[in-house]
């Protein structure tokens, strides 16, 4: 994998029956998830849980790239053995998180823009060494009664388009994920609108950073109700308003789209992505990038135990089967 291209990574990442799974947490998310088994999040857990993951006999199968934090890219497992090398024996494709997380956006109380550039060129040449052939950065944009505002699209569009450039620079595939929210109480068609803004924008901004549209990935939301909205849309118009909205933003030159789950559990993540792999046939691979939709039952199972990690590891595989299936649209209830 060392020697593919750019266009190849890409295409390698949105194979047939496979995903990308993201365990990017940074340090403060990965104590969250080990504060629900009550676990401490310590460089040793961390490494541990991580490792559970990444060492499990046949993820391969089902996952194409693991999307890491900068802590885990550079550690060994317990044996000594690099986290890269035990990935990269599963035919898996490492990759990174190098944003620097979402911080206040400037005269726009309450949106937030990602921050993470000064430096990123000689990070990139840096992660490339250790063995990273993708790259992520997420942008986050809000539903509210005033937002998003354009500015704060325009904003998140622009970073996400001088990351991508950078990336494809330094010979890493970039994942551009700008992510519309489910919190909210905003309904689904909001949630349609907000989307199609955003990734107009940011398909605006890509090309006027002549960023190489084969060489990259989409990491989007599905077009969803908001968390807090009484009607919850069901998983047919959930599939056929996202591939919608997608149809008339995404071109057709872009490999594939790589939806994150955002927050679904891990069977409505899996409903909505069979549901759309059901729907006929597009132009770009319709597949995944989970994370909390691929690990939770694995983290439930674990419990930060030793004598559970093989358990663990059949709850992660059983999890990633589920959802290869539905990146195939071959998912049904009963297989769960």
């Amino acid at each position: 994998m060392d020697d593919l291209d750019l266009e190849d990574v890409a295409k390698a990442l949105v194979a047939p029956s496979k995903g990308i799974l993201a365990a990017d947490e940074s340090t403060g998310t990965i104590k969250k998830r080990l504060d629900t088994i009550n676990t401490p999040s310590t460089e040793d857990t961390r490494r541990d849980y991580r490792e559970l993951l990444l060492s499990s006999e046949g993820a391969g199968d089902y996952i194409s790239g693991v999307i890491l934090y900068d802590e885990t890219i550079r550690q060994m497992a317990k044996n000594g053995t690099p986290l890269t090398e035990l990935i990269k024996a599963q035919g898996i494709i490492p990759g990174i998180k190098v944003d620097m997380g979402a911080k206040p956006l400037a005269f726009s109380e309450g949106e937030l823009v990602t921050e993470g550039l000064d430096g990123l060129r000689d990070r990139l040449a840096e992660y490339h060494k250790l063995g990273a052939r993708f790259a992520k950065w997420r942008a986050v944009i809000s539903i509210g009664e005033a937002s998003p505002s354009q500015y704060c699209i325009d904003t998140n569009a622009h970073a996400l388009a001088r990351y991508a450039a950078l990336c494809q620079e330094a010979n890493i595939v970039p994942i551009v994920e700008p992510e519309v929210l489910m919190d909210g109480d905003h309904n689904i068609d909001e949630c349609y609108a907000v989307t199609e803004t955003t990734l107009k924008t940011v398909f605006d901004e890509l090309y006027k950073q002549r960023v190489v549209l084969e060489q990259m990935l989409l990491k989007p939301n599905m077009v969803v109700s908001g968390t807090h909205c009484p009607e919850q849309a069901g998983v047919e118009e959930v599939a056929t308003k996202t591939l919608y909205c997608f149809e008339q933003t995404v071109p057709a030159a872009v490999p594939g789209i790589v939806f994150l789950s955002g927050g679904q559990s891990e069977q409505q993540a899996t409903e909505h992505l069979n549901a759309m792999n059901q729907m006929g046939t597009y132009p770009w691979e319709i597949s995944y990038s989970f994370g909390r939709a691929l690990q939770a039952s694995a983290l439930s199972t674990w419990q930060g135990k030793p004598e559970n990690i093989e358990a663990a590891q059949k709850a992660f595989l059983h999890r990633a089967k589920l959802t290869s299936a539905a990146r195939d649209g071959e998912y049904n209830a009963d297989m769960e």
